[in-house]
C-alpha cells in the first residue's frame, strides 16, 4: 500500500510540475492564442451565415445567367455539375471576402471572431485561398464540431479562428502585466 501511494504521489508531482512549465513556459509578454480560438458553437453559427451568404450570391447570379441564355442552367443541371461549381463558388468567393475583409467573413463579422495564421499574424491571400478551397474536404465541417473546434481545413493550412472578445482580453493581460513588469524594474 506504501509503495502504491509512493507511486501516486510522484505521479502527481511529475503532473503538477509540467503544468507549471507549461503555465510559465509562455511569458506573459506574449499573447496565447490557444486561449482565443472560437468555440465551436460560435464556428457553427458563422458557417449557418456564410452558407446563407453564398446561397444568396448563386441565386443572384443564376438569375442574371437565366436572364443572359436560359439553356445554360439547363446544361449545368446535372446533379454533380452543379454541385462541383457551388463547393468551387462556395470556396472562391469566402476566399475573396475573407481576403478583403482582413480574415472575416460575413459571419465572422456578425459573431466578432476573425481568421488567423496561428501564430496570430493576418493571413495572405495564398493562406486564405488554400485554407478556404480546403473546405472541399469530406466531413470538414463535422471535424469542426470537436473541442477545440479544429476543422481539417485549419489543421491542413496553420490557421485558426479567435474570438476577437477573448483576444482582447489577453491584450489587456499583456499590458497589465508588462506594465507591473515595469513597474518593479
Amino acid at each position: 500500500m506504501l509503495i502504491f501511494s509512493c507511486e501516486i504521489y510522484i505521479y502527481l508531482s511529475l503532473c503538477i510540475k509540467r503544468s507549471i512549465m507549461n503555465l510559465t513556459s509562455a511569458p506573459y509578454q506574449e499573447i496565447d492564442y490557444r486561449y482565443c480560438r472560437a468555440s465551436a458553437s460560435l464556428r457553427f453559427v458563422n458557417h449557418v451565415i456564410d452558407t446563407i451568404y453564398i446561397y444568396a450570391l448563386i441565386f443572384c447570379l443564376g438569375f442574371v445567367i437565366a436572364l443572359i441564355d436560359p439553356t445554360l442552367i439547363d446544361a449545368i443541371d446535372d446533379g454533380i455539375t452543379d454541385r462541383v461549381i457551388g463547393i468551387l463558388f462556395y470556396g472562391v468567393m469566402m476566399a475573396f471576402t475573407e481576403f478583403m475583409l482582413n480574415g472575416k467573413s460575413f459571419g465572422k463579422l456578425i459573431t466578432k471572431t476573425k481568421a488567423v495564421n496561428i501564430d496570430g499574424s493576418d493571413l495572405s491571400f495564398q493562406k486564405t485561398f488554400t485554407r478556404n478551397l480546403l473546405r472541399m474536404i469530406p466531413l470538414d465541417a463535422i471535424v469542426a464540431l470537436g473541442i477545440p473546434s479544429t476543422p481539417l481545413h485549419d489543421r491542413f493550412s496553420d490557421t485558426m479562428v479567435v474570438d476577437e472578445r477573448k483576444l482582447a482580453l489577453q491584450k489587456q493581460r499583456v499590458d497589465l502585466f508588462g506594465s507591473f513588469k515595469n513597474q518593479t524594474q
